[in-house]
């Protein structure tokens, strides 16, 4: 089976989902039950999740095919590889301000040459030390994905050079931060954030990298696909809770309206 990180380049839309309010394996088991998603990110940067937490997720996601990579906060070398020694499959950065900071992100979830990640083949990713430490880190440098969010207005005037990085291989743009960046918080067709994606779009085109990101709207949907977008995230657990009830209350609405 090919990596994520392969799955993200090829030619067919990658279907996501997140997790990060319920940070429990039967979420995952259900959405992977339904058949209607190729993988899942956790958002450890608002969930806060743990090592523990996040092991026992990569495991109910691997019963289903699912791999996973985790959304974190760009504060240390020792996160990224504790995520990655968890068995997840990528990292992704959240809030990035520059190319500059972007570029240290890779140094730490890379081995040499490509970056500077501190060596422990004891992790999952590892075999759990069964893998011959030359082979584990060839297999980490290769098959670990690595993403970069487009949401601040520095990491979108750094687009280009972001995406020219060894090593980066999605820029993830999240919509909601962008917008508000752009001053135009929560306005999913507006010109402005618009252009901004259209900016993603031709710097990863220009370097071979993909693009991605979460599903606001249907039209936003369709508008992203048109513009080359390999990967949507559709749903996360908060928002199929919501949209259960929402369900729930119109079916029953003699009773619970």
């Amino acid at each position: 089976m090919p990596s994520l990180r392969q799955r993200f380049l090829e030619d067919r839309l990658l279907r996501l989902f997140a997790v990060s309010r319920v940070p429990h394996p039967v979420v995952i088991d259900v959405f992977g039950l339904s058949g209607l998603f190729d993988a899942f990110w956790i958002d450890q940067e608002h969930g806060g999740w743990t090592y523990d937490q996040i092991v026992t997720a990569v495991l109910a996601g691997q019963a289903h095919g699912l791999e996973c990579f985790v959304r974190m906060a760009p504060t240390g070398y020792e996160a990224v590889t504790q995520n990655l020694e968890a068995g997840a499959a990528g990292v992704m950065a959240a809030r990035i301000e520059s190319a500059q900071q972007a570029e240290q992100f890779v140094r730490w979830s890379k081995f040499a040459p490509l970056g500077n990640r501190g060596f422990n083949s004891g992790g999952r990713d590892g075999r759990y030390a069964q893998l011959e430490p030359v082979e584990f880190a060839r297999r980490a440098n290769q098959e670990q994905l690595v993403a970069i969010q487009i949401e601040t207005l520095g990491a979108l005037n750094d687009v280009e050079a972001i995406a020219a990085l060894e090593g980066v291989d999605v820029l993830f743009v999240g919509p909601a931060d962008l917008s508000q960046a752009l001053g135009i918080l929560g306005q999913w067709d507006h010109p402005k954030l618009w252009e901004a994606i259209v900016a993603v779009e031709r710097a990863c085109r220009r370097h071979g990298k993909a693009w991605a990101t979460v599903a606001p709207s249907v039209r936003f949907v369709q508008r992203a696909v048109e513009h080359g977008c390999r990967a949507v995230s559709f749903t996360s657990t908060v928002t199929c809770l919501n949209a259960g009830l929402e369900a729930l209350q119109e079916q029953f609405a003699a009773w619970l309206g």
